[in-house]
């Protein structure tokens, strides 16, 4: 499958308009951005970035745009006669094929509207199924690159409804990492993790993202989704992760951090994630969204996983087990335990955390209670509906 459009792009563009990451980070994506507009004849996302984004690292050059615009439309010229020719001689599969390439084309070039609208047009233009479905995966690229969140989500319920049609073992699993992407997009980080973990022993996906790419999303939901029992046999334990962490050193730090947690070594805990906030979530086109929410929710996570372990214990204990001040650490639960996030209470004049488990039995029981309610009121209209029918024959 074609990696059209190029989403590294979309990640260099996502550094160049955030001016709290490093300068080094913000040159190295410049030079990428600058070089694939020129090389590529990227006309189209050039305009963009001059008009919609006004991007002051990408220089405007009026002369360089109207030089690569009449390339890039000799180059659709060039298909569209092809087109012409295959509908002469009527072949319909060429016709199609010819149209998915000016889509494609576009789609390279950056034309969102102009990409969208020729892809569809080969969309309906296409009989075979699987062939159908690869174009709604460019189309979803598409939406991806240029952050259209919502289309990406119609286009994926479009490929569900065609690979529950019968779409192929390999369309199958790219539709698990597409839709872990999204997920993920999204901050849906538990249906992400199951996902995405999934999608790791049979990733093809490469137009997506890459294989290193899709294991460190993978661990990074799985460890603000899962339990401490699953995250040690789906992440920690994971072959596919294992078999990465000698070679990839920016898993190290998400290794750490999940590692940690398993462990309870709670200080180790917090120092790793705070590198993986600053090198793997705030400098994420698809993290940084969520990089204080991710955060928080990996501290509440931590505290809640210690606390299950005591019944009471001393502020200074906890503090000291997570590596912070007491002053840090009472100011951070009060931020949970209004919400009900945390289990407990502090009693400040004392200095100690007290654990409030909700009594799980007496929570079950009254769950019982209330669909057993439920069920005899619709016995009851029943029962009714069955007696009026039945007088209904009598008479």
């Amino acid at each position: 499958m074609a990696s059209v459009p190029d989403l590294s792009l979309a990640q260099d563009i996502f550094v160049l308009r955030t001016p709290t990451l490093p300068r080094a980070l913000q040159e190295e994506s410049q030079k990428r951005l600058i070089t694939a507009i020129e090389n590529g004849n990227k006309a189209p996302l050039y305009y963009y970035l001059h008009t919609s984004l006004d991007l002051p690292q990408v220089p405007w050059d009026e002369d360089k745009y109207k030089t690569m615009s009449a390339k890039i439309s000799d180059d659709v010229k060039a298909i569209e006669k092809t087109i012409a020719e295959a509908e002469q001689a009527g072949g319909e599969m060429e016709i199609a094929e010819g149209w998915v390439k000016v889509g494609e084309l576009w789609a390279d070039a950056g034309d969102k509207d102009k990409a969208t609208f020729t892809l569809r047009k080969a969309y309906d233009l296409t009989p075979g199924l699987g062939s159908k479905i690869d174009i709604l995966f460019t189309i979803i690229r598409v939406g991806i690159f240029f952050d259209d969140k919502a289309a990406v989500g119609r286009e994926l319920e479009n490929v569900k409804v065609l690979i529950d049609r019968g779409g192929d073992w390999d369309r199958r699993n790219r539709l698990k990492t597409y839709d872990g992407l999204y997920s993920l997009s999204i901050r849906k980080f538990s249906e992400a993790a199951d996902l995405l973990l999934d999608s790791l022993s049979t990733f093809t996906s490469t137009e997506l993202c890459t294989y290193e790419e899709v294991v460190q999303y993978a661990m990074l939901t799985a460890g603000v989704a899962l339990g401490r029992v699953p995250l040690k046999t789906k992440v920690i334990d994971s072959p596919e992760v294992l078999s990465l962490l000698s070679s990839t050193p920016s898993i190290e730090p998400l290794a750490t951090m999940t590692n940690s947690l398993y462990l309870c070594d709670y200080a180790s805990f917090f120092k790793a994630l705070v590198e993986v906030d600053e090198s793997h979530l705030k400098v994420n086109r698809y993290l940084a969204p969520h990089a204080k929410y991710y955060v928080k929710e990996m501290r509440r996570k931590g505290y809640s996983q210690l606390l299950e372990s005591y019944r009471a214990l001393s502020l200074k204990s906890m503090a000291e087990a997570f590596g912070v001040s007491v002053e840090f650490l009472d100011n951070d639960l009060s931020k949970f335990i209004p919400q009900k996030k945390i289990n407990c209470v502090i009693d400040r004049v004392n200095g100690i955390i007290e654990t409030n488990r909700p009594d799980n039995k007496n929570a079950q029981y009254q769950l019982f209670i209330k669909q057993g309610d439920v069920l005899l009121t619709r016995l009851q209209k029943y029962g009714t509906a069955v007696r009026m029918s039945g007088s209904e024959r009598v008479a």
